[in-house]
């Protein structure tokens, strides 16, 4: 008798993404070659857009939630049925096979990994950035390039800090590169450089590394995101 095969329960959290959740569903659906995948949830916020309708259309299981990423990921977290929990921003698409790569690595004894990334541009600025996904530093680490772990050390780190509005990713996965080996695919997943062409490229890294070393000089989760609407959100 064969093994059964792990499971995977894919979290997206979502804020009106209308267009978005279509393209990161489809992206799923053409990449994946396994039958592991047990569920898509969407975690939503509070949409008032057509994200939740563009959603089921497309599959998803969609669920409500309280607004904040944290708080919307655990609430996926918790309600997941899967061994594997695979964290997925509304606009990151998975590279081809993501599902295969991750149990292959699961198998490997790797509780928690990401891929690297790349952004949907050519700009050289970004390349370095991407390029620099593939070194396995907590500092390198980020939501944009996807996150899966096992939903038994998901629980055993509590989870999210939902006093972090921002930043909730890297300090989630700072406090897992001190308690297990963390795994980088080769392979990457592809990322909107939106963000980036919205607000000036240059200037956008350089407030992202100012709350990473906001965050290391000890500033807490409200400072850092009075940080944030001052220079990344207005």
């Amino acid at each position: 008798m064969s093994t059964p095969q792990p499971t995977i329960s894919i979290i997206i959290p979502v804020l009106n993404e209308e267009k978005y959740i279509k393209d990161v569903l489809f992206s799923i659906s053409a990449n994946a070659r396994t039958k592991c995948i047990k569920e898509i949830l969407v975690i939503d916020g509070g949409s008032t857009d057509q994200t939740i309708t563009n959603a089921e259309a497309y599959g998803a299981t969609v669920l409500k939630s309280k607004k904040g990423r944290a708080a919307q990921m655990n609430f996926g977290a918790t309600n997941a049925n899967g061994e594997i929990l695979y964290f997925l921003h509304v606009d990151t698409l998975p590279p081809e096979g993501f599902d295969k790569e991750i149990i292959q690595e699961f198998k490997k004894g790797f509780e928690v990994g990401c891929f690297q990334m790349r952004f949907n541009s050519n700009s050289r600025f970004l390349k370095f950035f991407s390029w620099c996904t593939r070194i396995n530093h907590h500092i390198c680490r980020g939501g944009d390039q996807s996150l899966f772990i096992t939903r038994k050390l998901f629980h055993l780190l509590d989870g999210f800090n939902e006093s972090y509005i921002v930043y909730e990713d890297n300090e989630f996965i700072q406090r897992v590169y001190k308690l297990k080996p963390f795994k980088i695919i080769s392979s990457a997943v592809t990322t909107s450089a939106r963000r980036y062409e919205e607000r000036g490229m240059i200037r956008l890294q350089y407030h992202f590394g100012m709350i990473h070393l906001k965050h290391r000089l000890g500033a807490n989760p409200k400072d850092l995101y009075q940080y944030y609407l001052k220079h990344i959100a207005a």
